[in-house]
């Protein structure tokens, strides 16, 4: 099987890091004393980074060193339009030293700054530090301060590893702030049943992230598929992958509404062709421009979309839950590959969380209803079962009408435990236990009238998982809410008996949150009922602290969280708006400085 690493599909140029090497400009003994060991702490920063990170496409990170140290105006200025030349989408400041705070710190607007002073006792680091981190305070220009813990010696060029962890969280977060500039979220079809996630406000995508907004209607997968507007080649290879890797399941239907398998075999068609659509209105396809269709082969240049499916599709056509559960996964016929996210229902905010996490982790992500709230009573009274492990204090059952990634099933494998993988450390095999895991049920008609087929799977246990969700509170603009805690296995009696309430075609996903005894996390009760939204994101990893660090770059407030004050990292600015109560800080530094791009 095929693996596409390292595949660039969207335009526009690669983001980098950019390293600033800021010096003490006094010349005559006190600058040249400093220039090796300042731009070996740079070389040594960019060393780290580019070996602990990858682009989500499973392209190398590379960071942009500035051509000499920065010592005044003239050299922060040089750097900067090297590092504009070079399309650095995130800059890292480095010093042993005193260096001139307002001359030397970088200016650049919209890029996420951190500096890093150097904890050592000869020359005065940390004071260097704490005045351009003032000056990027009174200027409005928040930056991140990174200050190891121990003091270290001159000559140690070794990174400690608290300043390890937050150098990485700091360039995660940047690169995903970089990813999404100038892409675009692209919108196929309308609003979906009223859901006002599916309502899609283009100022919060520009004001927020400096993404444009595109839009088609779903009449333009009716015209495509009518006059063929695809790789009919690429469709005969996809159909006989789906053929062999698509097994389907029990039609549910009351057998006068159940479809012929004519009927099923026309729709699966229709459901594959759907999927090359989508994709290629998403990111574009050469091979459409051989085939004489030039507009259509260039794309939307879409990072993200949402197909409305309900109910103007679904009412007469296949639905999309195959293309929506393909796409989003790491695989397809094609071989493995990096996911395409797309948002089911069009629900906009959502396919925000899943952006987010997936630039963040470069997994694939589960999209889901955060549908029940089963407490251990209710549980025990239903199936006569006591809920125990980390499930004893009750569970959310996560599952929805539009299928997730089957990555979802959790057949993939850390060191023999279940996980989700950045789709370059995937292995074909894992590739085949997803499939095996899925089956693939006709579609209930009651809900579908058009037909096509769900996906059905269930989340293996065990894993850490960070469920999050944008929404919109007028008067506010964006919040964001997350909350980490882990998948669950339930006995199988548990399981059916609970299962068999809702739709059983759909994916399932048992979770429970961490609780920490306050707030919105004193019970898992709590966790459901203060969630924000029908609809939530699922991640792979315990990632909440990367998601606070990228929302405060953008300035997007965290209404909700059970992550440790010890893990937080925000712009050193954050502090003047009360160190406290961290989440009231937030709210006002995010009020107070507006969204990252409005101008």
């Amino acid at each position: 099987m095929e693996r596409l690493v390292g595949k660039k599909r969207l335009r526009g140029a690669i983001p980098k890091i950019g390293i600033r090497p800021t010096i003490d400009g006094r010349e005559m003994g006190v600058r040249e004393a400093l220039e090796e060991q300042t731009m070996d702490m740079a070389k040594v920063c960019a060393e780290f980074l580019t070996n602990n990170l990858r682009h989500s496409n499973g392209m190398d990170v590379e960071c942009v060193i500035a051509d000499t140290t920065i010592g005044g105006v003239a050299e922060a200025v040089e750097c900067a339009d090297k590092f504009q030349r070079e399309n650095v989408g995130l800059s890292i400041t480095v010093t042993p030293s005193w260096c001139y705070g307002a001359e030397t710190m970088d200016m650049t607007p919209f890029i996420p700054k951190a500096i890093w002073g150097f904890n050592g006792t000869e020359r005065p680091g940390a004071v260097y530090l704490a005045a351009v981190l003032a000056a990027h305070s009174q200027k409005g220009i928040p930056a991140f301060g990174i200050y190891g813990q121990d003091v270290q010696e001159a000559d140690d060029r070794t990174i400690p590893d608290d300043v390890k962890e937050k150098l990485l969280r700091f360039a995660k977060a940047g690169l995903a702030i970089a990813w999404m500039r100038e892409k675009s979220y692209l919108s196929i079809g309308s609003v979906s049943m009223g859901i006002a996630g599916s309502i899609v406000m283009e100022n919060h995508f520009q004001d927020y992230l400096g993404m444009r907004n595109e839009y088609v209607d779903m009449s333009e997968i009716s015209r495509r598929l009518k006059e063929e507007i695809y790789d009919n080649q690429e469709f005969e290879k996809a159909i006989k992958w789906v053929k062999q890797n698509c097994k389907e399941g029990e039609d549910n239907n009351l057998p006068e509404i159940q479809k012929t398998r004519e009927q099923k075999n026309k729709e699966w068609e229709i459901m594959v062709k759907m999927a090359m659509i989508v994709r290629d209105l998403m990111v574009g396809n050469p091979r459409l421009k051989e085939l004489g269709y030039g507009e259509e082969s260039l794309g939307h240049n879409a990072i993200v979309s949402g197909f409305q499916g309900q109910r103007h599709w679904t009412d007469w056509m296949p639905n999309g839950d195959f293309l929506e559960s393909v796409l989003n996964s790491s695989f397809d016929w094609n071989g493995i590959r990096q996911p395409y996210l797309v948002a089911t229902e069009n629900d906009s905010l959502n396919g925000l969380a899943m952006l987010f996490g997936h630039l963040i982790t470069g997994t694939a992500q589960i999209f889901a209803d955060v549908r029940t709230y089963w407490s251990p009573v209710a549980v025990k009274r239903v199936s006569g079962k006591e809920l125990t492990g980390t499930a004893k204090d009750g569970i959310i059952h996560l599952i929805n009408s539009g299928p997730a990634a089957m990555d979802g099933t959790g057949q993939q494998e850390i060191n023999g435990i279940p996980a989700l993988k950045p789709f370059w450390e995937i292995s074909e095999e894992e590739v085949m236990k997803c499939c095996e895991s899925t089956t693939w049920h006709a579609a209930t008609v009651p809900y579908f009238r058009g037909g096509g087929f769900s996906t059905n799977f269930l989340t293996r246990g065990g894993m850490p998982i960070t469920m999050s969700r944008v929404n919109i509170i007028k008067g506010l603009g964006l919040v964001l809410q997350l909350a980490e805690g882990w998948t669950v296995d339930l006995s199988k009696e548990i399981h059916e008996i609970l299962n068999e309430r809702t739709d059983p075609t759909w994916p399932t996903t048992w979770f429970t949150p961490r609780l920490t005894g306050k707030g919105a996390f004193r019970s898992v009760y709590d966790v459901m009922n203060n969630w924000g939204a029908n609809h939530g994101s699922l991640c792979y990893g315990h990632i909440g602290a990367d998601l606070i660090t990228l929302a405060s770059m953008l300035r997007i407030p965290v209404c909700m969280h059970n992550i440790g004050e010890e893990s937080i990292f925000r712009p050193s600015a954050w502090n003047a708006f009360g160190t406290n109560d961290l989440e009231s800080a937030d709210f006002r530094a995010c009020m107070a400085l507006g969204p990252l791009y409005r101008r």
